[in-house]
């Protein structure tokens, strides 16, 4: 499918590839599910650090180039019911990193080798979306990357009345039948509320106004999201 907002999936995928610390990686005659193995260089390329002496590495080391797909899952660190958010597919080559370019010193257990990307693809709610491999290495991921996993789960564990207050901003219809409310993303953009249902589920975001340019920002817009819940509530029970 044709990407009617590049920028906007690039950075999306950027985000997913930093934050996560896992991966699915295949080709031919070998699958491997790696953990905190894979990291993104300067240039926005994805390096993936392999034992040295496993059988991917020994072949990277004698072909020089192996073609390679990798799937890098979003998953929502709260606790709902479908909590895949997304998924990035990248399609290229594997290739070996010179021992020089990698910037370990002495001994090392591991290969690095360097994703050179031929394809790529988003998947979010069931639909596929292409992205340029030169867009995805040329975004930057959201500033709220590598805190959004701890921050969700703090406010889920342990400011409920928050999360209520919060919930008033969502529109009536769509609270009406909610048993629960978790919140399941946060990006500059605001924060995803997951409404659920005993069936079904709705996802309803709750905007920052102005986005947020870096995590120092994060404590003020949450602040404003909290007090225009305040204000709604204060309204209800005044009508």
């Amino acid at each position: 499918m044709s990407n009617t907002y590049p920028a906007a999936s690039a950075q999306r995928l950027r985000t997913i590839v930093a934050a996560a610390a896992s991966l699915e990686l295949r080709t031919p005659g070998h699958r491997a599910d790696l953990i905190n193995r894979h990291t993104l260089d300067p240039r926005g390329r994805i390096r993936i650090d392999l034992p040295v002496n496993s059988r991917l590495a020994t072949d990277i080391t004698r072909q020089r180039e192996v073609a390679a797909v990798v799937e890098i899952t979003d998953v929502a660190p709260t606790p709902v019911r479908e909590r895949v958010r997304g998924r990035g597919t990248f399609s290229g080559w594997l290739t070996p990193v010179a021992p020089g370019d990698t910037g370990d010193t002495g001994d090392n257990e591991d290969l690095t080798v360097e994703f050179d990307l031929a394809a790529v693809e988003l998947s979010v709610d069931g639909a596929t979306t292409t992205v340029d491999p030169d867009d995805f290495a040329a975004a930057e991921p959201d500033p709220l990357a590598a805190e959004e996993a701890e921050l969700l789960c703090h406010l889920d564990r342990h400011h409920p009345r928050t999360v209520e207050s919060l919930c008033r901003l969502v529109a009536p219809r769509h609270r009406y039948g909610v048993r629960r409310v978790v919140p399941l993303r946060l990006d500059r953009h605001g924060l995803v509320l997951r409404l659920e249902r005993a069936s079904g589920h709705r996802d309803v975001r709750l905007g920052f106004t102005p986005a947020l340019r870096h995590p120092d920002e994060l404590r003020e817009r949450m602040a404003a999201l909290v007090e225009r819940g305040a204000v709604c509530g204060r309204r209800s029970r005044i009508w």
